[in-house]
């Protein structure tokens, strides 16, 4: 605190003032660091000066410095941004004189500014008036936040000077944007009346807000924007922004279009991506895309994302110029969605990164039916933005020429800075949420008022009319070109034939599709001359690398397992991701701690010992090899996966692995398997090579972390939409992933990796079985004689392991262990080939260690039944709603139990 000087209500200003100057002195304004510099400030204890005994006007020179930066910092409270409502209070009580210690009588006095908006003096009339003109009109800047001084200066710099009104032609762009949007939502009221669209009437602002920010890409020379957007005002966006044409969603409406090619469910129209070209009104154009999204509102954001980054990698220059992120929200969705904070916190992490992303809430100031008072606990929308330190800009919708500018802004800041920025576009919902709703009944008062207020063109053409800009019958001309061109498409849509009825694919018994030609399996064994390069790496280090000691022994193993023939779980891995290098297949690995790998297995990224240098150990391969690209990830599972599944789709030449630090952390991003991984194909026609390890396996550790929930993955399972397989060899896990990133035909795969079995010594693989063969689905058990067997174990992943113990320890050579590696395309031929081997009276029987409610048991039952044409028991824990148990001791026990089972 500065002693002897009083400051009202505005004292945390100057000590906020103060301590920025104490920390760096440039961080603060000249004004700021004159008086903390000067000898009437107290700058440390023991030195208190009153300063308005020494000099009054310097004094007063301070309150209006401080006013300046309370304006700054509050004045948004203060800014007539919101379309339904009156005007804030003349002044707030932080921004008013009083608190100052300021008085009408000093209005006319001049004071020194130090260059505020341009000018040396001014008197506090005039600052005043500049205040009001930069921080309360119809946009709020909130940016004080923001611990950068070189930020704050440069947005300062942009907002405190006078604006001038966009020249004729940007006014008749605006205007004619908005007569678009307006006129393509009342021809879908009239022509379809009780149709769902989730319109952009009340905020048409934001084919304003987009078209002024693709303006600026092509400006910069942007190769491409991707939109991710909820469905309110998608239709609008895909035909004014992405250029879609009129019939084709025309079309959708009355289902006139021909759905014989979607193979699947496909969508409702509005939640459909599309891709297109904007095309600028005064020429130019850029590549415009809008992610397909579910129902589940924000989980588009890191989607799209991902879909960005993907594609700014390969442009290879950091790409954060070439690409747009611009993501599209509701207000209610953007403050009360978890995924929102998640999204935003990644945005300047290592490998997440898009440099910077415009995020544009449409704010309707209602949810479904929900206000504010109820759907926040913040002051704005926006606030969890600011903990990325986000420049935020609250924007009346009924000004689209302060839209059209703070676009411009949101624009020029991202492309500098390289940070997200935020736009809040204070608008509102002329209809209900859909538009079959009646939102009188939730909101009366408010919708009583909505009903009485002229469009936003309206207002804006009355307003350049008024200004003599343009003349009535011009602002009428416009709208009624538009309204032709619709009502044309309307009339050649309602010509179209009607569609021939769907075929849908046959499926067999057990619920797969009918046998169709094959796609031809790539290669995945590899010469032992690559395998070993691949090996190699592991121990070429930087020239005075520290390996760390307890890492030192992995490596050393790792580099001679190819010639003792125990090749773990990590090598085999090593050896597939370096392959597909040496292959140009790049890939990305990212995860919780993946780097290192969750159970110390993997050291993908070393770390030396003494100066914390890193070093990537498949960074040797030669310049001829494709990028490695690991990344530890943020403790998110929701945004994380999302992204990684839209980084896979936009690069499908890539292997994308996530891997959760314990498969069952997957439970948080259930809605990404659910709408994305399992059924995007389906729906959207969407296809994705995502692969997602999950390390599954009871042992003893609790119900958390033990199971990776494979009955909720096989129960999404349906028309060869995802791979699922639980490896038992390393060899396995080697083919499999090489298969899925060299298969032609993309499509998930997820992997229920190892934890125990990371360091068995019976779980190893030998170099043939990496330089011959390919992945197999079906294990089969060579170690008995087929005619002797009456006993056949069915099973998959660690138990067999159990199971062959045990069999061992028992010499029961009449029974057989057929492992199935592969769960999901079943294996049904393989499957019914190794059964044909065995007496067709032998039992069979599934094993496996999670409870009978859960794990494949559920899944498999009747496919099993199908193929071996005989009843199929069941041998498992009791069923259980939790996964295991508690106590170690008694999974032990359990697990006895389970493996004897299967023997009786």
């Amino acid at each position: 605190m500065i002693h002897g000087l009083d400051f009202g209500l505005n004292e945390w200003v100057v000590d906020e003032q103060r301590q920025r100057y104490l920390h760096d002195p440039g961080s603060v304004d000249e004004t700021w660091r004159d008086f903390f510099a000067s000898p009437a400030a107290v700058t440390s204890p023991g030195a208190v000066t009153s300063l308005s005994a020494a000099d009054p006007a310097a004094l007063k020179a301070v309150r209006v410095a401080a006013l300046i930066h309370a304006y700054r910092v509050r004045g948004h409270l203060m800014a007539a941004t919101n379309p339904l409502g009156s005007r804030p209070a003349a002044a707030h009580p932080e921004l008013g004189l009083a608190a100052f210690g300021l008085r009408d009588a000093d209005r006319a006095e001049q004071f020194i500014v130090d260059g505020y908006a341009g000018r040396a003096t001014m008197t506090l009339d005039e600052v005043l008036e500049a205040v009001g003109e930069f921080y309360c009109g119809t946009t709020g800047f909130e940016y004080m936040h923001i611990q950068d001084f070189r930020e704050r200066r440069w947005i300062q710099q942009r907002v405190e000077s006078p604006q001038h009104r966009p020249d004729r032609a940007q006014q008749l762009r605006i205007l004619y944007r908005l007569g678009a949007a307006e006129a393509f939502e009342t021809f879908l009221q009239t022509k379809y009346v009780g149709h769902k669209r989730y319109s952009l009437e009340g905020g048409e602002s934001a084919i304003v807000l987009l078209d002024a920010l693709l303006h600026r890409a092509i400006e910069d020379g942007v190769a491409e924007a991707v939109l991710g957007m909820a469905h309110r005002g998608r239709l609008n966006v895909l035909a004014n922004i992405v250029g879609k044409s009129y019939a084709q969603i025309f079309g959708e409406f009355e289902d006139a279009l021909d759905k014989a090619s979607v193979q699947g469910s496909g969508d409702v129209k509005y939640h459909l991506g599309a891709e297109g070209t904007y095309r600028a009104l005064r020429g130019g154009s850029v590549a415009v895309s809008v992610v397909a999204n579910p129902s589940h509102l924000e989980i588009v954001g890191p989607v799209a994302q991902g879909v960005v980054r993907a594609k700014q990698d390969l442009t290879g220059d950091g790409g954060s110029g070439a690409v747009l992120p611009v993501v599209l929200h509701g207000d209610a969705a953007f403050a009360g969605q978890g995924v929102v904070a998640e999204t935003l916190n990644m945005s300047q992490l290592p490998g997440y990164g898009t440099g910077g992303t415009v995020h544009v809430i449409v704010n309707n100031q209602v949810g479904f039916t929900t206000l504010p008072g109820s759907g926040r606990s913040s002051t704005y929308a926006t606030d969890v933005a600011r903990m990325v330190e986000a420049l935020i800009l609250h924007v009346n919708g009924d000004d689209p020429e302060a839209v059209d500018r703070v676009a411009r802004l949101a624009f020029d800041y991202r492309r500098t800075f390289h940070k997200d920025v935020v736009i809040d576009l204070v608008c509102y919902r002329r209809h209900g949420h859909s538009e079959v709703d009646d939102p009188s009944i939730t909101q009366p008062v408010m919708y009583d008022r909505i009903a009485a207020k002229p469009s936003v063109r309206t207002l804006y053409a009355e307003s350049l009319v008024a200004r003599e800009a343009i003349g009535e019958q011009q602002a009428e001309g416009a709208r009624r070109d538009y309204q032709e061109h619709l009502e044309q498409a309307f009339v050649e849509t309602r010509a179209l034939p009607a569609p021939a009825p769907a075929e849908s694919a046959a499926l067999t018994a057990t619920g797969q599709p009918t046998a169709r030609p094959a796609p031809r399996r790539p290669v995945t064994a590899i010469d032992e001359a690559t395998a070993r390069q691949v090996i190699a790496s592991q121990s070429e280090l930087p020239e005075g690398f520290t390996v760390h000691p307890r890492v030192l022994p992995q490596l050393k193993r790792r580099t001679a397992s190819l010639d003792t023939g125990t090749v773990d779980w990590a090598t085999a891995e090593t050896l597939a991701i370096g392959s597909l290098l040496l292959q140009g297949v790049p890939v990305r690995l990212a995860g919780q701690d993946s780097r290192r790998g969750t159970f110390g297995q993997r050291h993908t990224v070393l770390t030396d010992r003494r100066t914390g240098a890193e070093h990537t150990t498949l960074s040797s391969l030669g310049p001829e090899a494709a990028a490695f690209a690991p990344y530890d990830s943020m403790l998110s599972e929701l945004a994380a996966l999302a992204f990684e599944y839209g980084y896979a789709a936009a690069r499908p030449e890539a292997l994308v692995l996530w891997e959760a630090q314990f498969g069952d952390f997957v439970n948080g991003a259930q809605t990404v398997v659910d709408e994305y991984i399992a059924s995007s194909e389906q729906k959207w026609g969407l296809r994705s090579g995502v692969t997602l390890l999950l390390p599954h396996g009871l042992e003893g550790q609790g119900p958390d972390h033990s199971s990776a929930r494979i009955e909720r993955f096989l129960q999404l399972c349906a028309q060869d939409n995802m791979t699922v397989a639980v490896p038992s060899l390393p060899a396995t896990y080697f083919h499999l992933l090489r298969r899925q990133a060299l298969d032609v035909r993309k499509r998930p795969l997820v992997v229920f990796t190892p934890k125990s079995m990371l360091r068995s010594k019976a779980a190893t693989s030998t170099l043939s079985d990496f330089t011959e063969g390919g992945f197999r689905p079906v294990l089969p058990d060579a170690t008995v004689d087929p005619g002797k067997v009456r006993r056949i174990l069915l099973c998959s992943g660690k138990v067999f392991y159990d199971l062959d113990a045990h069999r061992r320890a028992q010499e029961a050579t009449d029974t057989a262990i057929v492992r199935l590696e592969l769960l999901h395309p079943f294996p049904e031929a393989e499957l019914a080939a190794e059964l044909a081997r065995f007496p067709a009276m032998a039992d069979v029987r599934w094993v496996q260690e999670e409870p009978e409610n859960q794990g494949p048991w559920s899944f498999l039952a009747p496919r099993l039944y199908g193929v071996a044409q005989r009843p199929v028991d069941g041998v498992s824990r009791p069923a259980a709603p939790a996964p295991a148990v508690g106590s170690s001791r008694r999974h032990s026990l359990e697990q006895t139990v389970v493996v004897a089972s299967a023997f009786r």
